[in-house]
């Protein structure tokens, strides 16, 4: 058990029958009343977001997670296959689990991996990764008065919107949080 003036991002909550990760957190403390913690709050599983506001010193249960670096191997056909770089277990994860995040996976990625009692929470891909665009038309340049962008589609099979001066065989940095073009790698 913890207060809300425990709380801070990235901590996970046990409450209203479902795991919730802390996003944002703020005290407040009015001129008339007594003070109040306003949070951000998203279901672990479901990714639904919730404002939700506690009284300061409210008691929180903290559910406890383990995570761990670990290593993409292989997609099986129905799971994505990591290994613990540590202890070298094999774990399924589902693509329900995976979500955008294997838009963004080539073999021997390294992640990191969220488990509660032996249940797959999530996979954290780093801020960034560099992979290549494996098909893209050729840009024409027209009479624009800002550069324009085209669509790619990168050796994942993830499609993002790339400048026009970018060709196939280029490697590229993207955003994994929103798969934006980030620049060019050499």
């Amino acid at each position: 058990m913890a207060t809300t003036n425990d709380l801070k991002n990235g901590l996970v909550l046990n409450m209203d029958h479902g795991l919730w990760q802390v996003l944002d957190f703020q005290h407040v403390k009015p001129g008339k009343g007594p003070a109040f913690v306003r949070t951000k709050l998203k279901n672990v599983l479901s990714g639904k977001i919730v404002d939700k506001t506690f009284n300061a010193g409210t008691k929180v249960e903290t559910a406890t997670v383990d995570r761990s670096d670990m290593q993409y191997l292989y997609h099986d056909g129905t799971d994505y296959i990591f290994m613990d770089t540590k202890t070298y277990e094999q774990i399924p994860v589902t693509p329900e689990v995976m979500g955008s995040a294997s838009d963004y996976l080539l073999e021997n990625s390294q992640v990191m991996i969220a488990r509660h009692e032996g249940q797959v929470l999530y996979v954290e891909l780093p801020p960034s990764v560099v992979l290549e665009i494996a098909q893209t038309d050729p840009g024409v340049q027209g009479d624009r008065s800002t550069g324009g962008t085209k669509p790619a589609t990168l050796e994942t099979g993830a499609q993002i919107a790339v400048p026009l001066f970018l060709e196939a065989g280029t490697r590229v940095k993207v955003d994994t949080r929103d798969g934006s073009y980030l620049g060019r790698v050499n």
